[in-house]
């Protein structure tokens, strides 16, 4: 049931980013996991709108190794051995415009068979240069789904999101954040089916919250100025994906798929040293933005 929803929203997903894309089509990859499942990966390179891009399906499965367990922060609740499900989808995408934001969205469901389950995910926006505008209106979208399934969710996953797209060694947010939630399940006792109903209308959001975004920003004009900072703002998110990411991390701890995780990079990144706002410039204004707890009402 989650996987059919999951193959689904990425199939749903991949159509409408070709057709803004001009009708450039998705590379796909199908692949096995070496201890069970598989996955389809899916790449856009070179597009006019993306410069690269990935949104990936994966369902994988196996036994629950020591590592597994430890990276997890978990504990079996029967000594008999334990397997795993875990099921997803992840994107990412790189436009070529610097006018455009970076977007990050990745919702999952993960169980084991000793009765363990919960859902995660989260969106977050990384604008090269921050429009307020577009920031609220990404944020009403975002509020607007959690307020179907709770008056809490979305300051609480706003607050998981400031404090989780951090880059601890910059001091800085990854962007304008978004929200992120993590093991809503069973050990919270909350039932299924409201879990899943969240997830859904989380994954449904990712559309109307990142295509209007796009299409106002796509065409506006740039030059050089504004492509070196593009790489100076995807170098921060290079930093905060190999550095903080959990599902970078995870992925890689435990041998997943190398080219499906490091599907996120961008094509072009940069780094300078000590490099420095102009006082008073668009980029300053920018990186005055990147702090937790603006309130994007």
């Amino acid at each position: 049931m989650v996987q059919t929803y999951l193959r689904s929203l990425q199939d749903d997903i991949c159509t409408q980013l070709e057709a803004l894309d001009g009708g450039r089509r998705f590379r796909e990859d199908l692949w096995e996991h070496h201890s069970g499942g598989g996955g389809r990966t899916r790449v856009l390179e070179g597009g006019d709108v993306f410069e690269r891009g990935g949104v990936n399906f994966s369902a994988v499965e196996g036994d629950m190794t020591p590592k597994m367990l430890q990276v997890l922060q978990v504990a079996p609740r029967t000594d008999a051995p334990v397997r795993f499900t875990a099921t997803g989808v992840s994107l990412v995408l790189h436009p070529r415009n610097p006018r455009v934001p970076i977007v990050h969205m990745n919702v999952r469901y993960f169980e084991m068979t000793d009765g363990t389950w919960w859902f995660g995910g989260g969106i977050d926006l990384t604008p090269i240069y921050v429009d307020q505008q577009d920031a609220r209106s990404f944020h009403g979208v975002l509020r607007d789904a959690c307020e179907r399934h709770g008056a809490d969710f979305y300051p609480a996953f706003k607050r998981w999101a400031d404090d989780y797209f951090f880059l601890s060694h910059r001091a800085e947010t990854r962007g304008v954040g978004g929200i992120f939630f993590d093991r809503l399940g069973d050990g919270e006792g909350f039932e299924f089916e409201r879990r899943f109903a969240f997830l859904r209308e989380i994954g449904d959001a990712f559309c109307p919250s990142y295509l209007p975004i796009v299409r106002k920003n796509k065409d506006l004009p740039y030059g050089q100025r504004e492509r070196d900072w593009q790489s100076l703002r995807r170098g921060r998110y290079v930093e905060f994906n190999l550095v903080h990411d959990r599902g970078t991390k995870f992925g890689l701890e435990t041998n997943g798929r190398t080219e499906s995780i490091l599907m996120s990079m961008p094509p072009h990144a940069e780094w300078k040293y000590d490099f420095r706002t102009e006082p008073g410039s668009p980029e300053e204004e920018t990186q005055n933005w990147l702090r937790k707890g603006v309130d994007w009402g």
